[in-house]
């Protein structure tokens, strides 16, 4: 990974953008970043890690911590742009943190939310490609092709001597989190923790399943109540070794007792079983017995029954013979009575037929009357030619009489038009012009509304501008208190600051140790410390002092950002104001007052008013002009179709009369002695249907006689054939349908009755059995019930006995089966609880008692002490060499030990006993091995630029020589190392500088190389 370019804007203590040209600084391979204590050189590095990883190291991230400029100006935003080659591919990467922002309408300020964007370099078109501007998917690619996470980063790349210092002083469990954080070797300490649950895991499951036995015991205990092995349960408790073995053992002799017990219970049961079936046969014959008995005893009491209703079957059966013989006679007799109803319906109708005849045709014939009808139909037929005449006067009189209503009703018609046209064009002329007044007040109300909303939103803009002017005076009174309050409170803090650095080197003398490197110098001799003055002030006063003219500084900020947008408002509102429409009431080039706009706005409301009011009747207007115009056609119209209708009836009443005098001749001839033809042709009609009917009632009667006749003769025949003498005495003899199946259903039971008496006295047992004395089945159930109760009991036994074998045998066979099931457990547990112990440092083969963890990080420290002793010899001349230590420190974890070898002593001892040259060197030897390690662990990614901060003040000039020859020997391998200390020292030995120069606007950069920076 090589850095090409940085561009830092409000950030940290930079107020405006600042460019960091690294391919510049890189190309010497050693370089400088220095400036003075609070410039911002940290801040440099923090920007690296915030465009790479979106935050930056350590407490600077806390939460409150802002990353934001407080020198940057209103606007401008924070940001930090980086430009990396890492993994063959150019990227740019571009970060905003989330920041406050003036709101683009009204006053105050918003949260802008944070955003990242990221391009690659395309070499083939020479123009970068946007690739994403999500956080999650940037933030993924760039830890993916880095290969670290911001941890790891910040202790590879920005190598931070104070904390390998601090990890060369460490014990074992502060050097464990380190270099877990650095390798991440939580899938070890999971792995720990994962076989210890498996491990707590088994063991449930082996106690789960031995109290599951315990369980089946208890349970097999029970259900061997009574038994010899139930006075002697089994005995143990879960994870005991033997308690499986025991359980089985029992359980054996439980089962054979059960099975004895089961086949005695199985003999008594045969032997109680045997007794109650002969019992059972000897109550069944005595109730056999007593039932012959009681059916004989029985069927003669019906038998003397039967006897006594023999002479009322007799006359029942009687009655059935002579109704089945009238049957015969049934369908003459219905036959007679249909003839005999339709007969007299017959005699009905010509009696009210004869009622309508004149009394010389009352009792002709048929023939008679039809001949009378067929003469008067003859009759009818002459008159047609005079009923349609008649028919046709009557139509010519209602159409005459039709002739003369619209004769009237058109002479009104061309007298009321004739007096609405002669007021036609007045009315005419009046209603156009009412639609072009109309009209006009549209076009003008349009207009006035175009002028009505400017006038009002000048109006508003003008009582705004007058109320901003009032806010911006107030403003600008609080600005002016606010800068006084400011420059008195930095007087204030400065004045502090001085006196403080006036007495900082008695100050710094206060904390030195005796055998402690100075901070300074880096010497652990202390011969003559400073004395603190009278006017000395200490760091919280200073503090106290700064955070005063901070908050005075932000105060009047705010101050500043209100006015300005205040002022911006009350520009904006005058602009508006002065846009003015033509007409407007105020003078050009003056600002018109809240009044006279007020004055403005009102006359063109009341003006647009009138118009609107007076615009809203022109559709009416139009729709009275359109309605006239149609009315006057209508009305013309229809006063020349009145008189072509005039013209028209005069000539139709002329064809009518004639019509009329020819029709009036041939009414006359047909109408004869009546008032009219219809009249006359009515009377004949009736006169035709009365013959018609009367000659039918006469035929009809004559043939229902004659069908009475011969259903009379019909029924004497058949009457005689049946065996009756008379028809009458055949009519009385047939009887309903309900009650014939009465009477045979008395006969069929009675006979039905006889036949199961003589079956039952015909039973030849029957017979025998009441020739035998009395029978006792009382006696014989009380047998059988005892010997039943045995059989029960016997029954009861073997259920138990039975049931108890079973269950016994069930139960010992789940027993088996968690014996067999609960083999593999204990073994899984055994296996588990040896590698949990193992890998937890508790068992004896683990003999240096270390953990998983602390082994793998072991290995990692091995490797690290090697790659940085090849950098340590260098920095001290082959003197001391870095080497692990698995050795346990009293009660601590072991595996984690640091130890030195001094090779003129040819003594290992701990590497807290170094001095502080000799622990910085140190150090710095074991965060480039770190480095190398770490980088190797991540794949492989090169890391082409390193920074170093800090720790170079505690050399001497030999030490200083041999480690810049270390750190420059690093080009080798094409690397760049930038160098963060403000030791004068070094400005001098290292020609390629980033100088970081603080100011009272913020912090700027300076690129310095060659004679330039060691001139500088």
């Amino acid at each position: 990974m090589r850095l090409h370019r940085l561009e830092i804007t409000a950030f940290g203590p930079f107020g405006t953008a600042q460019t960091v040209d690294f391919d510049t600084l890189s190309s010497a391979g050693l370089f400088l970043l220095h400036g003075p204590t609070g410039a911002g050189k940290t801040s440099v590095l923090d920007a690296v890690c915030f465009a790479l990883y979106g935050s930056v190291p350590g407490v600077r991230q806390s939460p409150g911590a802002s990353l934001r400029s407080d020198h940057a100006p209103v606007g401008t935003y924070t940001e930090v742009l980086l430009e990396l080659t890492v993994g063959e591919r150019r990227l740019e990467i571009t970060r905003r943190p989330a920041q406050q922002r003036p709101k683009k309408r009204g006053g105050g300020f918003t949260t802008e939310k944070a955003q990242t964007w990221l391009r690659e370099y395309d070499p083939a078109t020479g123009e970068w490609a946007g690739l994403s501007r999500s956080h999650q998917e940037i933030g993924e690619e760039i830890t993916q092709l880095v290969g670290m996470s911001r941890e790891q980063f910040c202790q590879v790349v920005l190598l931070p001597q104070g904390d390998f210092a601090k990890f060369l002083r460490a014990d074992a469990e502060a050097r464990g989190k380190l270099l877990g954080r650095l390798f991440d070797t939580r899938r070890f300490a999971a792995v720990e923790e994962r076989l210890a649950d498996l491990r707590r895991a088994a063991e449930q499951q082996v106690r789960d399943g031995d109290e599951r036995l315990l369980t089946l015991a208890h349970r097999m205990t029970q259900a061997a109540g009574g038994l010899d092995a139930a006075r002697a349960p089994v005995e143990g408790r879960p994870g005991d070794p033997g308690l499986a073995e025991s359980v089985l053992t029992w359980a054996a002799v439980a089962r054979t007792e059960a099975r004895e017990a089961l086949d005695i219970a199985g003999v008594r049961f045969t032997a109680a079983e045997h007794g109650q079936a002969a019992a059972r046969a000897a109550l069944d014959d005595e109730k056999e017995l007593a039932d012959r008995q009681a059916r004989h005893a029985d069927a003669l009491r019906r038998r003397e029954q039967l006897t006594a209703r023999t002479p009322e079957r007799d006359r029942h059966q009687a009655a059935l013979d002579r109704s089945l013989k009238a049957e015969r006679v049934a369908p003459a007799l219905g036959l007679r009575k249909d003839a005999e109803r339709e007969h007299a319906t017959a005699q009905a109708a010509r009696e009210r037929s004869r009622a309508h005849l004149p009394p010389d045709l009352a009792d002709q014939g048929a023939e008679h009357l039809s001949a009378l009808e067929h003469r008067l139909r003859g009759e009818l037929g002459g008159l047609g030619s005079a009923r349609r005449a008649e028919q046709r006067a009557a139509a010519l009189a209602e159409e005459r009489a039709a002739l003369a209503r619209e004769a009237r009703a058109d002479e009104d018609a061309l007298q009321d038009a004739a007096g609405w046209l002669a007021d036609w064009e007045p009315r005419r002329t009046a209603l156009a012009e009412r639609v072009e007044a109309t009209t006009d007040a549209a076009a003008r109300a349009e207009h006035l509304a175009g002028r009505l909303e400017p006038a009002r939103r000048r109006l508003a803009a003008a009582r705004r501008r007058d109320a901003l002017e009032r806010d911006t005076a107030a403003a600008e009174a609080r600005l002016t208190d606010a800068r006084e309050h400011r420059n008195t409170a930095h007087e204030a803090w400065l004045d502090v600051k001085s006196r403080r650095l006036r007495g900082i080197a008695a100050e710094l003398a206060a904390t030195l140790t005796e055998g402690d490197a100075c901070q300074v110098c880096g010497s652990t001799a202390h011969p003559a410390p400073a004395r603190a003055t009278a006017d000395h002030v200490d760091r919280a006063t200073e503090d106290a002092a700064y955070a005063a003219y901070t908050r005075a500084d932000e105060s009047r900020t705010a101050v500043e950002r209100d006015l300005a947008v205040t002022r911006e408002a009350w520009s904006t509102a005058r602009e508006d104001v002065l846009s003015a429409a033509d007409g407007s009431a105020s003078a050009p080039g003056s600002d018109p007052t809240v009044d006279e706009l007020a004055r403005e706005v009102e006359e063109l409301t009341r003006l647009h008013s009138e118009a609107h009011t007076l615009a809203g009747q022109t559709h009416h207007a139009r729709e009275a002009l359109a309605r006239a115009e149609r009315e006057y056609e209508e009305r013309v119209g229809a006063q020349r179709e009145a008189e072509r209708r005039v013209a028209a009836r005069t000539s139709r009443r002329e064809a009518l009369d004639g019509e009329q005098a020819a029709l009036d001749e041939e009414v006359v001839r047909g109408r004869g002695a009546f008032g009219s033809v219809a009249e006359h042709a009515t009377r004949l009609e009736r006169q035709i249907a009365v013959l018609v009917e009367a000659a039918a009632t006469v035929r009809s009667a004559e043939l229902a006689a004659q069908r009475l006749k011969e259903a009379d003769d019909r029924l004497a025949d058949a009457a005689y054939r049946a065996g009756f003498t008379t028809p009458a005495e055949a009519r009385d003899a047939l009887v309903g349908e309900a009650e014939r199946r009465a009477l045979q259903q008395r006969v069929d039971v009675w006979q039905a009755e006889a036949a199961a008496v003589a079956d039952r006295l015909a039973e030849p047992g029957t017979a025998a059995a009441a020739a035998l004395p009395p029978a006792d089945p009382a006696a014989a159930a009380a047998a059988h019930t005892a010997a039943d109760r045995g059989l029960r009991q016997a029954a009861s036994d073997l259920a138990a006995a039975r049931e108890r074998e079973t269950g016994l045998t069930g139960l010992s066979r789940q027993a088996g089966t968690e014996v067999r099931r609960l083999g593999p457990l204990r073994e899984e547990y055994d296996r588990v609880a040896r590698l949990a112990a193992l890998t937890a440092g508790t068992s004896a083969e683990n003999e240096r008692r270390m953990r998983l963890e602390s082994y793998v990080l072991a290995a990692r420290l091995e490797q690290v002490a090697a790659a940085a002793t090849a950098r340590l010899q260098r920095m001290s001349s082959g003197r001391y060499t870095l080497v692990h230590s698995d050795a346990r420190s009293g009660g601590k974890r072991a595996g984690l030990g640091l130890h030195v070898v001094d090779a003129w002593t040819g003594n290992e001892r701990d590497t807290a006993t170094l001095s502080g040259g000799e622990t910085f060197f140190a150090s710095l030897a074991l965060a480039l091995g770190l480095a190398d390690v770490v980088t190797d662990e991540a794949g492989g990614v090169r890391l082409d630029t390193l920074f170093i901060d800090e720790g170079f003040g505690s050399l001497d000039e030999q030490t200083l020589d041999e480690v810049l020859d270390v750190l420059d020997s690093l080009r080798e391998r094409d690397r760049s190392v930038g160098i963060v200390s403000h030791v004068g020292d070094l400005r001098r030995r290292i020609p390629a500088q980033l100088e970081v120069v603080k100011a009272r606007h913020g912090s700027a950069v300076r690129l310095r190389t060659g004679g330039d920076a060691l001139s500088g």
